[in-house]
Order: C-alpha cells, then sequence, then structure tokens
C-alpha cells in the first residue's frame, strides 16, 4: 500500500517544506490541504497552480488527493441559506477543477454539521441534492470525489459506513466513492474492518492516525489507544492496495517536520 502525507500542519512553513520532506522521509505521495496560505483553489485558479506543479515535478513526489478546506470556514454545503450552499458547491467544483489540474487522482470532501434544528429528511434531502451537483461535475471532468464520514463531534450528517452506503446507493457513479477515517468508527464503537465489507468496490482510500477514544483528537501513529499493528495486520490479510494518508493535521504543527518523519517511522514500524 501507498503512505500519503497529508499538509494541513505544513501550513506556517513554505510550500516547498512539504515537497521536500515528503522526499526526504520517504512518502510515496502527498494528500494536499487546499487551504490558505498553501493551496486555496481560487488562488490557485488565479495562478498558484504552476508552483504546485513545478514542485511536483523538482521532487518528483506526485499529488494523488487533494483536499480542500471547507465545511464552516467559510464553506459548508450542509447549513445555511440556499445561496451560501451553492457558493459552497461551486467552490467545490472549482477544488476538483484544480486537483484534476495538478495531476491529483481524487478530491476529498466530507460533510459539515447541518446545525441543530435540521430534522434527518432535511438532512439528507440537501446532503443528496448537493452531493448529486458535485458527481455531475466529477464524472463531466472524469475525477474521483471522495467522501470521508466524520465523528459525531464534527458533524451530525455522514458519520458511518452505513451512511456512506447509503449515499452511494442513492447516487450510483463511478466517480463517487468513500473512504475510512479510523477516528470515526473508533470513536463510536464502529468497526474499522466493516467499511471494507459495506463498502466493497467502494472503499478506495483511507486516512490512518491514532487516537484517544474519547474525542476527534488525531494522535501520532502508535502513541494513543487504538489497535493499529492488529489493524496493519488485517490490512495485509485483506490485500489492500489502496492509498493510507497518515493525517496529522494541526496538533503538531509546531514541528511538522520532526513529527512527519516520526509518524512514517512508525507506520512502516507497525507494518513490519
Amino acid at each position: 500500500m501507498k503512505i500519503g502525507m497529508f499538509t494541513s500542519g505544513y501550513q506556517r512553513n513554505p510550500m516547498e517544506d512539504i515537497f521536500k520532506d515528503a522526499k526526504r522521509f520517504g512518502y510515496d505521495y502527498i494528500e494536499l490541504w487546499g487551504g490558505r496560505p498553501h493551496a486555496f483553489a481560487p488562488d490557485l485558479k488565479a495562478g498558484g497552480i504552476r508552483q504546485i506543479k513545478e514542485l511536483i515535478d523538482k521532487y518528483e513526489i506526485p499529488v494523488i488527493g487533494y483536499t480542500p478546506e471547507h465545511n464552516a470556514y467559510p464553506y459548508n454545503y450542509m447549513i445555511g441559506t440556499e445561496a451560501m450552499r451553492r457558493e459552497s458547491i461551486e467552490y467545490l467544483k472549482l477544488s476538483m477543477d484544480m486537483a484534476k489540474e495538478m495531476g491529483a487522482n481524487f478530491t476529498l470532501i466530507s460533510c459539515g454539521h447541518a446545525g441543530y434544528n435540521a430534522t434527518t429528511q432535511e438532512i439528507w434531502d440537501r446532503l443528496i441534492l448537493s452531493l448529486r451537483e458535485l458527481t455531475e461535475h466529477a464524472e463531466k471532468i472524469q475525477h474521483k470525489l471522495v467522501v470521508e464520514a466524520l465523528t459525531p463531534y464534527e458533524s451530525n450528517v455522514c458519520k458511518s459506513a452505513n451512511d456512506l452506503a447509503e449515499i452511494f446507493r442513492l447516487i450510483p457513479s463511478e466517480f463517487l466513492v468513500g473512504m475510512c477515517d479510523i477516528v470515526p468508527p473508533y470513536v463510536q464503537q464502529e468497526s474499522i474492518m466493516a467499511y471494507f465489507d459495506k463498502l466493497g468496490e467502494k472503499m478506495y482510500h483511507m486516512h490512518v492516525i491514532d487516537n484517544d477514544g474519547a474525542s476527534d483528537t488525531h494522535i501520532m501513529p502508535g502513541e494513543g489507544q487504538m489497535p493499529l499493528k492488529e489493524m496493519m495486520e488485517e490490512l495485509k490479510e485483506i490485500n489492500y492496495q489502496g492509498t493510507m494518508t497518515i493525517e496529522l493535521v494541526t496538533s503538531y504543527i509546531n514541528e511538522p517536520r520532526f513529527y512527519a518523519r516520526r509518524a512514517i517511522n512508525n507506520i512502516k514500524d507497525l507494518l513490519k
């Protein structure tokens, strides 16, 4: 399986550090966080995409996934007025365009909080409307759209393998697929491996990290409470050949290179 670096923890560093460190530490690819100052989609459209392409070529490290910043800052297609929803959808379409231009295989999105007054019916009507529009764009440009389930600390919309399976039942498309960030199932006492059983060929990608079992905190792999060694054994047992991004976010923002190095070394040790 391929191991990738997630880049939001580098947002206080020059963007070139991301590519330099991914190469130095032995990552196979980059999953690029799409927020300022590095890779905000409108900035890329205004000319910033050129730097991304240059860094990909210079360090020979591909960006295979693009994860635009959304879900409240300021974009969240699950809450607010129809004008706000439309603006969020257009932003994500632009994000897919930029991901395609930089050579990424997929754009990764999740479903933000819909607010405390939204009913289940209202949530699902808005979710499916929005994902249909995004999927149509993905089909148009021939680019994968990956949907991630979140923890209940983050969202009241898509939080489980069952939620993802229902999305794929309602919107059948080869360009709409899913993934497993292993923290949401762990904190909800849901089976991580059930994602593979329930999603089948739609199980396209993973975010791997550790966790304390009581929050959405992303902890250095091997230094939390999760049975990661045993999970790695199971992934080898089922011959998982997909991508696995180590999703260090901002807990280690003060020294991202120290922790990016430690994270991949820990994962490689767990895979032995």
